[in-house]
Parts: C-alpha cells; structure tokens; sequence
C-alpha cells in the first residue's frame, strides 16, 4: 500500500521530513479494522512525534491520528462492524497511522462516522472529541446538572473548539474560554463560549468581568505559562486538568492550602495500555456522532488541503507548529491509491 512516511525526525522545513512509500497491506488482527482512510487531520501531537531527535528507524514510520474511512475487512474476533461501514477514529499512537491508504484500528476505539458530515468534517473530530469528553466528564466530572465557572485555555484551537460545544450543551456550566486575537475571539464565542479573555492577561479581564474564582479549569497548552494563574484562580475543592506537557515541574504545592484536585488527560492511554474499558472510547464516538447528526455538536473543520503527499503533510505540521490554528485542518485522502 502507498504511505507517506518518515525513517529521520526532521524539521519540517526539511526538503526530505516526509517520503513517499509502499509498504505491505496489513493483515487484521482479531479485534482489528483494515480501514482505506479517506481523510485525516493533523494534530500536535503529530508534530510532536515527528519533532527532530537522532533516532533513526528501521522501517518506514507512518503518523497520523484521526482517520474516517470504510471498512474492507475485519479480524475474527469483530462483532461491531461489517465490511463496507463508514468508521471514525483517533487510532492508537502504538501502531502505524492515518497518513496511508490502509489503516488497522481495533474496533474497541472505532465507531461509525456521523451520517451528516462528510469524510472531511467528520475526520477533524476524533482525537479532540475524545480528549475533551474524557478531560470533561471522565476527569473533572461534569455532568448534566453540573453548574459554576469552566475556563478553558486555549479555546480556539482543536481540543479548546469541542470542549467548548461540549462543556456549553451538555453541562450548566458558564463556560470561559482564552483567546487573543479577534478572530480567534469570534471563533469561541461561535463555539458557544459565554465569555472570552486573553491568556495574557488572564486575571486582570476576569476580575473586568467580575470573576475571582473558577470552578474548573481545562489547560490545553503552555501549562506552566498559565500555572501560577491558575493555581490563584481554582476555588477551593476544584479541579485543574491538562493535557499539556511541561518541560519545568509543576508546583502543586501551591494546590495544597485550598484541596485542588489536579489531573492530566491523555486519550491514548486506554489503547496504549490496553485497559479493560477500551469499548469506552466506541462509546464516546458513537455519543458524539449522534449529537453531531442532531445539530447539537458542529465540526471544527476550517481548513482543507486537496491531498496526501509528503509536500503537503510537511506543510500541515509547519502551520500547527506556528501556533496560529484557528479549529482543525485535514486532509483529503479520497485519491489516495492503494
């Protein structure tokens, strides 16, 4: 099968940061989708796998973590797809990705594509979707009745976009969201923030608006940037979630007078590890898909390239890298050959 790979972690300026190959069909295993991928979006975590280090591998690595495509065969052991259903998926950060004509996903984290969105609206959601549901309702623990103050920080970049939708029609709570620029202020006012403040200048607009205390806070970036802010701002029995790594160590001793619950999400753990409640992920996607094809939830697409090639992933890792993303961009696959 064609793939767009890497052997060398290479800037991605880098005339050869990706290449083109042909690797073998992957045969399923017995829990395993083969998918042919018809559209992929880029997240950062992709630019962060990628970023230059002097491991060199053996054998073409192929990235990518968000894939719609259709079934073309199943391992013995699947009973919730058949050949030619139309899946959803992040994928699994352990095995080969999304950038190439044919993907194995195990069917514990795969559910069938919303029916209203197409290839490419659908494929901007998977990983988002699941790490702002599991950091939402699995780690905070919001629910229907949940009320109070949610800052979200970051809300205009991909995660930030459908926690937004998730936390505002699914919850009671009043939802903040940071963003600096006008158009990245529209943007999450769109999503359904009730208000926006720039993570420059956190507190200061917060007390503007009147607030001096959030009930839960969603870090999706630059962590200990916003620590201090954020250590100052929970209440007192609240809760801090990140999916952002530090390069510095956080001082939680300054969580401890007011009894902060201090989590970190990160929505490969379940397949990484292969915990027991892996179904859970199918469960998630098949929930927001439903809501997705009800209107409640909308896609966070707002750009597109026309196809896969290593010219144009290298150019979808450098715009996530400049830090300016406003939503998701993805990536058609349809004429991508096998």
């Amino acid at each position: 099968m064609k793939a767009i790979a890497l052997t060398h972690y290479l800037p991605s300026d880098h005339p050869h940061c990706f290449i083109e190959t042909e690797l073998p069909d992957p045969t399923p295993g017995p829990r395993d989708l083969l998918v042919r991928v018809k559209a992929t979006s880029i997240n950062p975590v992709d630019t962060k796998v990628r970023a230059p280090k002097a491991k060199v591998e053996a054998t073409p690595r192929v990235l990518g973590w968000d894939a719609v495509g259709e079934v073309v065969a199943v391992g013995h052991e699947v009973t919730l797809f058949k050949a030619g259903d139309r899946v959803w998926y992040a994928g699994d950060i352990s095995r080969p990705g999304s950038n190439s004509a044919l993907q194995l996903v195990d069917e514990r984290i795969a559910a069938l594509a919303p029916k209203t969105l197409s290839d490419l609206e659908a494929a901007a959601l998977p990983l988002t979707a699941i790490t702002a549901w599991e950091t939402l309702f699995e780690r905070i623990g919001l629910t229907s009745e949940s009320e109070g103050r949610l800052l979200i920080i970051g809300g205009a970049g991909g995660v930030g976009s459908i926690a937004i939708q998730l936390a505002r029609q699914l919850t009671r709570m009043e939802v903040i969201a940071t963003a600096s620029r006008p158009e990245t202020r529209d943007w999450c006012l769109a999503m359904g923030a009730h208000q926006v403040v720039s993570h420059h200048k956190l507190q200061e607009e917060l007390a503007g608006l009147g607030i001096s205390q959030l009930d839960a806070i969603f870090c999706t970036n630059a962590t200990e940037q916003h620590w201090n802010a954020m250590a100052s701002l929970i209440r007192p029995f609240g809760h801090i979630c990140t999916i952002a790594e530090s390069s510095e160590p956080w001082d939680l001793g300054l969580l401890k007078a007011k009894s902060v619950t201090f989590s970190q999400e990160f929505m490969f753990t379940r397949s990484l590890f292969q915990t027991p409640d892996m179904i859970e992920q199918h469960k998630l996607l098949g929930r927001v898909a439903a809501l997705l094809d009800q209107g409640v939830l909308k896609s966070t697409l707002t750009r597109t390239l026309p196809e896969l090639t290593p010219a144009s992933l290298a150019q979808a890792h450098r715009e996530l890298e400049a830090g300016r993303m406003v939503g998701k961009l993805v990536i058609d696959m349809s004429g991508f050959a096998s």
